[in-house]
């Protein structure tokens, strides 16, 4: 027998009563099973469900019954309503994103029940391995590596390896990584597992790791944190185009004076991301810094200063704290600027020092009492890495 769509509340106030128990919904017969409608631009829950064969009174009693759970004003273009009717319940599902789904429930002389179910993922892994011929983004297309797995793969590395300056023709790198994919077959995720970088001969090597608390890092195969204190470079893929020095002929005002920071040249809007942790102790303009940011950092030792930008990121203000890589700003000339670029500098107890020669120390290590877990894991990946290298090799 095939079932209809609620007509329960037909003819009742379209007004939904303000708590649970408000409607009884009763079944017939129709010829539609089931029936999917995506959200299109412009439109309500309440269309949507209008497309669906549902009355007015029965979505409005629908979304009001979400509301404890989920805020149907809240659809996204091309996200789906489905609607599965049988002898003994109709559902309507509303998929929210990749991970979970609203699913609502009613069956004859019962009310709607809404809920969160998480929808499963599934997942496979593979390796991805290449050589530097020409550039990191380019060789690394070319091996089968996707855009955003070789940006994760610079973040993991970026404390260790300058991704401008440190590269050389030669360098070659491993990815071992896991995707994930909904129950409708699309890819929602990339995740590294392990990873490899030879940059001028010395190996890098990185293990995902979760300890017992749920915390994410990872760590070379000794159990060292590959994150540092600080971020090698406040701006990603730029070149330095003036370095420390004691003594440098202004490019504007044409006498000699001291630099005492690092200019990285980029284009405008780039953005700009505090290195470390810490309270932002000034925002504003600074003479011929232009717009300026200066940062405390957690230690009260360091402080890092930013000039020259554009804009400031939106939210920052004096007295936020941020953390290691939010971004504060965006790239530009403000000030006594030939060109974008970003002047940076490094200060320890009030001093500037140059950001190049600083020494960051190492987040904490895997905890001792996980090492021996730890250790077995990173034995794991780093077979799983030499087969498949193998494999690859054979062809």
């Amino acid at each position: 027998m095939f079932i209809t769509s609620i007509q329960g509340n037909a003819g009742r106030d379209d007004t939904p009563v303000a708590h649970n128990e408000w409607i009884l919904p009763s079944i017939q017969a129709v010829h539609d099973v089931g029936r999917t409608e995506a959200v299109k631009s412009g439109d309500t829950a309440g269309l949507v469900l209008a497309r669906l064969g549902l009355p007015a009174s029965e979505a409005a009693n629908i979304i009001h019954a979400a509301a404890p759970v989920y805020n149907l004003k809240n659809v996204h273009i091309g996200h789906k309503f489905q609607k599965k009717v049988s002898d003994q319940s109709i559902e309507i599902t509303y998929q929210i994103d990749a991970k979970e789904r609203l699913v609502l429930t009613a069956e004859p002389g019962k009310t709607w029940r809404a809920e969160m179910v998480q929808r499963p993922l599934f997942t496979r892994t593979n390796m991805v391995e290449g050589v530097i011929q020409d550039s990191l983004f380019y060789d690394a297309g070319k091996a089968g590596l996707e855009d955003a797995l070789t940006i994760q793969l610079v973040n993991i590395f970026a404390w260790d390896i300058d991704f401008v300056r440190d590269l050389r023709k030669g360098d070659a790198f491993k990815v071992l990584y896991e995707e994930s994919f909904d129950d409708e077959g699309r890819r929602v995720d990339y995740t590294i597992l392990s990873a490899e970088f030879i940059n001028r001969g010395h190996v890098y090597t990185a293990i995902r790791y979760k300890d017992k608390k749920g915390n994410i890092e990872y760590y070379d195969a000794e159990g060292r944190n590959l994150r540092k204190t600080y971020l090698k470079s406040p701006v990603r893929y730029s070149r330095i185009s003036s370095r420390f020095s004691v003594s440098r002929k202004h490019p504007i005002l044409g006498y000699t004076r001291a630099h005492r920071g690092v200019d990285y040249a980029a284009k405008a809007g780039t953005p700009i991301r505090a290195i470390g942790d810490g309270k932002v102790v000034y925002k504003g303009w600074k003479g011929g810094y232009g717009r300026f940011i200066e940062i405390r950092h957690t230690n009260g030792i360091h402080s890092t200063a930013y000039a020259h930008m554009r804009r400031y990121a939106k939210g920052i203000r004096k007295g936020s704290f941020v953390k290691q890589g939010q971004i504060i700003g965006y790239v530009g000339m403000s000030g006594l600027a030939t060109g974008p670029h970003l002047h940076f500098e490094f200060r320890s107890r009030g001093r500037a020092v140059n950001p190049l020669r600083v020494k960051h120390k190492a987040a904490k290590p895997v905890p001792k009492t996980e090492i021996t877990a730890f250790r077995l894991k990173a034995k794991e990946m780093m077979q799983i890495m030499a087969v498949q290298s193998q494999l690859n090799a054979w062809g």
